[in-house]
């Protein structure tokens, strides 16, 4: 019954991580849009309210190391993976020091050390890719006895947090541009450097989104 109670409320996490994560991707994207749009501003001003969006930025950080740790406890306790309880342990020691990990990053993104320490973080999202796609090819191949919709939906994973890569990739050269402006100042062609980042970004983020939406329908239907 205890097995039972805990794995109904980690799928209500699972779910509400999901809300989580989408609500602070709609937020992030709209204020980086209207810092994009606002080359009249102060620049001050504009540095003020990115700064705002990378610290919301955080929160869909969260959110998806929340979901690997959730989803990696589940398999365990549903039984597709084997360790049961053991499993789910070590997801939440996974997650717990990923999430510390992550906030390191961000709070040391500005120190000299800062760009060694996103290195690792962003080392850790290429292997999380590689493991999903391994298990995924495992079941495809006959060797792990996993439904064929949960290697889809562990693929689509892949799929996203790649997509979160792209994103940060994005980011490096969007705030390269953004030192520009603060150096040298405001013009038409940087303008619309930036603007042309924000849609490369968005871009990338839309397909993160539809691999969600994959994500979700997998897991209601399970076809």
């Amino acid at each position: 019954m205890q097995t039972t109670h805990l794995i109904s409320t980690l799928l209500v996490a699972h779910v509400a991580v999901l809300g989580y994560w989408l609500g602070s991707e709609l937020v992030i994207n709209s204020t980086f849009r209207y810092v994009c749009w606002r080359g009249d501003m102060p620049f001050a001003e504009r540095s003020r309210l990115m700064d705002h969006v990378m610290n919301v930025d955080q929160h869909v950080r969260y959110a998806m190391v929340l979901q690997v740790g959730l989803g990696l406890a589940l398999l365990g306790l549903l039984g597709y993976v084997p360790g049961g309880h053991v499993t789910a342990i070590v997801a939440a020691v996974i997650a717990i020091a990923w999430l510390a990990l992550v906030e390191v990053t961000h709070r040391m993104r500005k120190a000299p050390a800062g760009a060694k320490i996103a290195r690792v973080d962003r080392t850790l999202r290429w292997f999380a890719i590689a493991v999903l796609v391994a298990v995924a090819a495992a079941v495809a191949g006959g060797m792990l006895a996993l439904p064929g919709w949960l290697a889809w939906k562990l693929l689509a994973f892949a799929g996203v947090i790649g997509c979160g890569l792209g994103i940060r990739f994005a980011l490096i050269e969007f705030f390269g541009l953004w030192r520009e402006l603060a150096e040298h100042g405001s013009t038409d062609a940087r303008e619309q450097r930036v603007r042309t980042l924000y849609v490369r970004a968005t871009s990338v983020l839309g397909v993160l989104w539809l691999l969600i939406l994959v994500i979700t329908l997998l897991s209601i239907f399970r076809p």
